[in-house]
Parts: C-alpha cells; sequence; structure tokens
C-alpha cells in the first residue's frame, strides 16, 4: 500500500514522502481501515518535526492522526458485523495511508447526513475544543476571549460557545481576516493589529470582565488577556502560534487571583471517563447531523501530492483543514 512516510525528524514538506509499504493486519481489539479522508492538523505537522508531546519510532514512521474510512477487516475479539461501516476516527497513528489499523472501542460509526468532508475532522478539533469548554468556568451569560480566531478550533467553538448561550470575544492578528469570520456569521471579532483594539474590547465584554480567555498565540498577547479577565478570571493555554514567551504582569495575577493552565487534548481525551466521552461525542454528532457545526475543507489532495497538501495546509487564510485521499 501507500502510505506518507518520514524517516526522520525535520520540516514535513522535506522530509515527509510518499512510499510503499506493508498492509497491516489489525491485532486483537482492532479493525482495519480502509482510509477515504484524513485531514492535515497542525499537532500532525508538529509531530513530523519532532516537538510534540508524541515521538513515533523511527525510520518508516506514517504521518497523520484523524482519519475517516470504511472496516475492511477486524482482530480477535471485535463484532464481525463491524466490517463496511463507514467510521471516524481519531487520536491514532499512521492515518496518512491507504490502511491503517484503530482500536475498534476508538471507532465511531455515522450517520448518513454527515458528509465525509465533515466526518473525516469531527473528532480531533471539535472534541478538543469541547472538551477544553467543558473545563472552563466560564458558562451561559459569561465571556470568554479567544485568539486565533480564524484557526480550526477558533471557528468551532464559536458554534459551541453560542450553542451554550456563551459569550465570545475573537481575536485574529490580521485585519483581513475579520471580514473572513464575519462572512461565516462570526461576531464580536477584533484584530488586535488595529489600534484601540483592547479598548474596543473591553468595552464589549464590560467592566466585569471576561472570566476566561483562550491563548493560541503566545508571546505579548497573553498579558493583555490576563488584563482583560476579571477578578478569578483563568489563562487557558492551548497552543503557541508565535513560540514566544509569555511576559505576565506579576501584579495582575495578584491582585486578581488569575489561575494560569495549559489544555493538552490529547491527554485529556485518554483520561476522560467513557460516560463524559459518549456525552460529548453525541452532543458533537448532533450538531453535525442538524447543521449547527460545518467543517469545511480548505482542499482535498490524494496521497501523492502530498507537498501539494502541505503547502496548501501551511497556508494562512484557508477555509478549512485540507484532506488527504488514497
Amino acid at each position: 500500500m501507500k502510505a506518507a512516510i518520514h524517516d526522520t525528524f525535520g520540516e514535513p514538506i522535506d522530509v515527509l514522502t510518499l512510499q510503499e509499504t506493508d498492509k497491516p493486519a489489525p491485532a486483537a481489539g482492532e479493525v482495519l481501515v480502509k482510509m477515504t479522508l484524513s485531514p492535515i492538523h497542525n499537532h500532525d505537522l508538529w509531530t513530523i518535526r519532532g516537538n510534540y508531546g508524541y515521538k513515533p519510532d523511527l525510520p518508516g514512521a506514517i504521518g497523520g492522526s484523524e482519519a475517516l474510512g470504511t472496516i475492511e477487516a477486524v482482530g480477535d475479539g471485535v463484532d464481525a458485523a463491524m466490517i463496511g461501516k463507514r467510521i471516524t476516527v481519531a487520536g491514532i497513528h499512521g492515518s496518512w495511508a491507504d490502511y491503517f489499523t484503530a482500536p475498534a472501542a476508538g471507532v465511531l460509526p455515522l450517520p448518513d447526513m454527515i458528509s465525509d468532508t465533515v466526518g473525516a475532522q469531527l473528532i480531533a478539533m471539535p472534541f478538543s475544543a469541547l472538551s477544553l469548554l467543558e473545563t472552563l468556568k466560564a458558562k451561559s451569560g459569561d465571556w470568554i476571549i479567544q485568539t486565533a480566531s480564524n484557526g480550526a478550533v477558533g471557528k468551532i467553538m464559536a458554534v459551541l460557545a453560542k450553542s451554550r448561550g456563551i459569550h465570545l470575544l475573537n481575536l485574529v492578528r490580521r485585519s483581513e481576516a475579520v471580514a473572513e469570520l464575519e462572512a461565516l456569521g462570526m461576531e464580536n471579532i477584533l484584530s488586535t493589529s488595529d489600534d484601540g483594539w483592547k479598548e474596543a474590547a473591553q468595552a464589549l465584554i464590560g467592566a466585569k470582565g471576561a472570566t476566561s480567555a483562550i491563548d493560541s498565540v503566545g508571546g505579548e498577547i497573553s498579558a493583555e488577556l490576563v488584563d482583560l479577565l476579571g477578578v478569578d478570571g483563568e489563562l487557558v493555554v492551548f497552543g503557541t502560534a508565535t513560540g514566544a514567551p509569555m511576559p505576565l504582569s506579576s501584579g495582575a495575577l495578584i491582585m486578581k487571583h488569575i489561575t494560569v493552565k495549559g489544555f493538552w487534548g490529547s491527554r485529556v481525551s485518554a483520561e476522560m471517563e467513557p460516560e463524559e466521552r459518549k456525552r460529548l461525542i453525541t452532543e458533537l454528532v448532533t450538531l453535525a447531523a442538524n447543521g449547527t457545526l460545518t467543517l469545511k475543507d480548505g482542499g482535498i489532495f490524494p496521497l501523492g501530492q502530498i507537498s501539494d497538501a502541505l503547502t496548501a495546509a501551511l497556508t494562512p487564510g484557508r477555509a478549512g483543514k485540507v484532506l488527504l485521499r488514497p
């Protein structure tokens, strides 16, 4: 079978190549999935660079961590009735291939009304966003501030927060991104490159300040978020687009009793109780099935055009996740 493989860590476009490799066989408790579509996530790229929390064994590592596909075979202990089912799965390794294996307990059969495009990216980012929202102090009527609002999680968070009656202030770094998000129906969008954005933000959220702030950028913006938080507010670090240190003010942290913490979706998902996971997944599937949660793609590329796909995935302003197909 064909797969996108890297033998060393490095910049994905430099180290990832299409290679022939053996078709895997499902072990006990696993299923063999024929891949239909698999998204390119930022954490996939960090993994290939070798600077993510998970490091695959080299050489011969296959990229990808989420996919939609059809179950072709099952391992020992798995109901053969699953064969032929259209499923989606995340938190796996090696989905950028014609075939991959996955734990049978982790795959999610999808109703027909959810398209392949939506189903292929339904779990990783939406589930992380919903899991994050679950942990926040902000409840209905409160304000959340988020950076990188034009990213995948940012767009998803806008839908989830609205469905729960939570107000959301969306920050972006490019003025052009404001119009892009408004065209999607998002509200309360400000560009941090515009003069006076912080005063405009304070006017929106009011004197009480925001309950929670989600930062996926890092650097100076982190301190500005703390300024916009209210007493007992929380700053949650979800990512770092810049990689820059966070110059937080001791005074603001002390006087407001601000909590600063990180959030890693992979760990939260791994430690989540099964009933909690089922409840959140059901919420996501329901939102996708009724059209409330829409997930566009930023282009669909065959595995043989992996370099073009990676270039597209790294291009700012794309409509959605770039997807790979066999």
